[in-house]
């Protein structure tokens, strides 16, 4: 038999189990984060504030504000600018939060979450 007897007994067994219970946690804090973020809502200007969009964690339009200052019959595509602007910036803000949660459980590993 060679020296140092069989490898891979009851101490890789522990490594593995560790493995295991780290993942599991792993996934239950992920999926508790899912929640928080679906929770939530972000908010977003344009037009110096005129428009306010608000979206929720599931990323959807829950709220939309346009100030009547804003309403200009003679240049409607400029308000139309404005509200694209602000569901985009409230939409990037939901999702680079949720990037940012999720890296911290996951120590930055890329799992298509």
């Amino acid at each position: 038999m060679a020296k140092g007897g069989f490898r891979g007994g009851y101490g890789g067994g522990m490594n593995q189990m560790q493995m295991m219970r780290q993942a599991q946690k792993m996934q239950q804090d992920i999926l508790k984060m899912q929640e928080e973020l679906e929770s939530k809502t972000y908010t977003a200007t344009s037009g110096g504030g005129v428009v306010s969009a608000t979206v929720s964690g599931k990323r959807e339009l829950v709220s939309l504000v346009i100030d009547p200052e804003a309403v200009d019959p003679e240049d409607v595509e400029m308000l139309q600018d404005m509200v694209v602007a602000a569901v985009n910036e409230a939409l990037r803000t939901a999702e680079e939060t949720a990037s940012q949660s999720m890296s911290k459980i996951t120590g930055g590993l890329d799992l298509g979450i």
